[in-house]
């Protein structure tokens, strides 16, 4: 029921906005592609417990690329995120006894099976796009920063979200958000978890 009270309630905005023409140069004249590296180094010494400490590197490769839209009233664009985290430096194996440091839940990396982090771990995702007049509604996976709910970039790799939004500028000094975001991909994750209250 929620599912098609949410879904009703976005179509019946949009067939309430004004209608209007946008300028746009086209789907890939307006594009950017950016190519980011990021080195981090996390030490998580837990003094007064009997955990071994966190002590690790990695380095990161981000890529982005954020198409324009195809001309005409309604436009539609593709964005595409490529992340990939190497470890160059991660302790023992999580559980080993009398370990000085070793990774664990709050590491950077997702743990093999044997309790060590991984070399390394990537993600290749795509988000779809619409535009009518200055309405944008996207589907895939999204990084929101809105005072609700900000996706989490405090580890090698930013936390994603993946769900739908529209963002409508169409009246000038107000901007309307609204969405459904269902499942969360974790910063040192590959796969992504339902979300829940």
């Amino acid at each position: 029921m929620n599912k098609r009270l949410s879904g009703g309630l976005t179509l019946s905005c949009l067939s309430l906005l004004p209608l209007g023409q946008v300028d746009a140069a086209g789907f890939i004249e307006d594009s950017k592609a950016t190519l980011g590296f990021r080195t981090f180094y996390m030490n998580q010494d837990d003094r007064n417990s009997d955990r071994p400490r966190i002590d690790e590197t990695g380095q990161a490769f981000l890529f982005e690329y954020k198409s324009g839209f195809t001309e005409g009233f309604v436009g539609f664009g593709l964005d595409v995120i490529a992340q990939e985290g190497v470890r160059l430096d991660g302790g023992g194996r999580a559980g080993k006894a009398g370990a000085e440091r070793a990774p664990g839940a709050g590491s950077m990396f997702p743990l093999k099976s044997n309790g060590k982090s991984q070399e390394d771990y990537g993600r290749l995702n795509a988000t779809g796009k619409m535009r009518i007049s200055k309405t944008i509604a996207e589907v895939g996976v999204l990084r929101p920063s809105l005072p609700i709910l900000k996706s989490n970039d405090g580890r090698l790799l930013p936390q994603l979200f993946h769900g739908a939004q529209v963002t409508s500028n169409e009246f000038s000094n107000l901007t309307f958000v609204g969405g459904r975001l269902e499942h969360s991909t974790e910063r040192n994750s590959t796969d992504s978890q339902a979300l829940f209250i």
